[in-house]
């Protein structure tokens, strides 16, 4: 019954995927040009009516917990729609609205090489979560086992959207400062995310653990699921605070155009440590959920650590030379972008995937108080021409960097190297 009734809820989450691959590269394409506030808009216009169509999807409509996904599906292509109506009509998009043409896919082979690698590094990450579901399928009651999981798993991913925006914004502004030749101010960004997640995981995870005999109740009614919940926040705090540090970290390995160096350390941490000890806490100890949650947790505290280290050791004005050495001629004519943008991409973010997670709750609620089993309880579960750029720019060391980029390949890491050290000195920042 549970496996049926997931495999209907997925099917209808089908279309919401399709449109998903529409929104992620339109949601790039505006970012690249500072375009924040018409995401930020589409998404909240987006949230407020999922809300009120979920609502109605799941109990006025008979659909029941399908209906939450159906709600996903829509109101992913509703945002698509106004996305793709801004992009095709806006006046702030007209210099960059080109028309499909061969010279389109230049440049497909190095964006693949980063693209395949930061897909295979989220989703190590993710599903080695979502893998805690179906082995919990294997425990003595998986019923309990299963709704119990679900439940933190939904909690912890609806906290996580907050510090994995801090990420992105983070990713964004780490790749502008090193393309702008400034490694003290990527180091900065990274101190400050990090500030920031860090305050708030704190809070979060307090807060989840003060109301921890609360958590349940607002999934399901019963005694038995409430307590089991209960006792385990204390290791969903612990996920809450490294989901939270690794966001950022996840989002600097981005902009430093590490991802396949973290596709190995997640892929070693999940798959390596932090599965196994699962399956061996869980089965082997008996200790059932709570065994498979401990295990993620040392993958998860492995694979921040392991992280943390590969940031802290950061050699940022080598980085700097790095990033230069690889750039396409693309790139060059894009090295300064504004700075205001950052501030607003966490928020964008929790806006943009708050549907999903919104119903995802809605559909755990709905099974705890619709679904029964008779003596078994109920159930939960085109760039622009280089003049254009060059007769803009002021500021006299992006000049200096852009004319180092035409020299010889050979001589660029000494002359960004110089660049660097002028614009340090400048600065009066090491």
């Amino acid at each position: 019954m549970i496996s049926n009734g997931a495999g209907r809820y997925m099917i209808s989450l089908i279309p919401g995927l399709f449109a998903s691959a529409v929104i992620q590269p339109i949601t790039k394409f505006l970012q690249s040009q500072s375009l924040v506030y018409p995401l930020l808009l589409s998404s909240i216009a987006t949230m407020v009516i999922h809300i009120l169509l979920c609502y109605v999807m799941v109990f006025k409509t008979g659909f029941g917990y399908t209906g939450a996904a159906l709600a996903v599906s829509i109101s992913f292509w509703l945002n698509v729609a106004m996305l793709v109506g801004y992009v095709m009509f806006s006046s702030s998009c007209k210099e960059t609205r080109t028309p499909l043409t061969i010279d389109t896919f230049k440049g497909v082979d190095t964006f693949l090489r980063l693209a395949l690698p930061t897909a295979l590094m989220i989703c190590l990450e993710l599903w080695s979560f979502e893998l805690l579901i179906l082995v919990s399928g294997l425990l003595p009651n998986p019923e309990l086992e299963t709704s119990v999981l679900s439940i933190c798993l939904t909690s912890v991913t609806l906290i996580s959207t907050v510090p994995f925006g801090v990420g992105a914004a983070a990713s964004t502004r780490v790749a502008n400062e090193l393309g702008s030749g400034n490694p003290s101010g990527a180091r900065s960004v990274v101190r400050i995310a990090m500030s920031i997640t860090m305050t708030g995981a704190v809070i979060m995870s307090g807060t989840l653990l003060v109301a921890r005999h609360l958590l349940g109740r607002a999934y399901s009614d019963e005694e038995e699921v409430i307590s089991f919940v209960a006792s385990m926040v204390p290791l969903v705090c612990i996920t809450v605070v490294t989901d939270a540090v690794q966001g950022v970290l996840a989002g600097v390995a981005r902009g430093c155009g590490w991802q396949h160096l973290a596709a190995y350390v997640n892929f070693g941490s999940f798959y390596l440590l932090g599965i196994p000890v699962a399956i061996v806490l869980s089965f082997v100890l008996r200790l059932g959920a709570r065994g498979l949650w401990m295990g993620v947790v040392c993958g998860s505290l492995t694979q921040t650590t392991l992280m943390g280290a590969i940031t802290f050791f950061i050699n940022w004005p080598k980085m700097v030379c790095a990033v230069f050495s690889r750039m396409t001629p693309c790139n060059k004519l894009q090295l300064k972008q504004q700075n205001y943008q950052g501030y607003l991409n966490h928020f964008m973010f929790f806006c943009v995937f708050s549907p999903f997670f919104f119903s995802r709750c809605i559909a755990l609620v709905y099974c705890c108080c619709r679904l029964r089993r008779p003596g078994k309880g109920r159930l939960v579960r085109s760039w622009r021409s280089p003049d254009h750029y060059w007769s803009r720019c002021t500021d006299p060391i992006f000049q200096v960097v852009v004319r180092h980029l035409l020299m010889p390949q050979h001589d660029l890491c000494h002359r960004v190297a110089g660049v660097v050290r002028l614009r340090a000195d400048g600065d009066g920042r090491s």
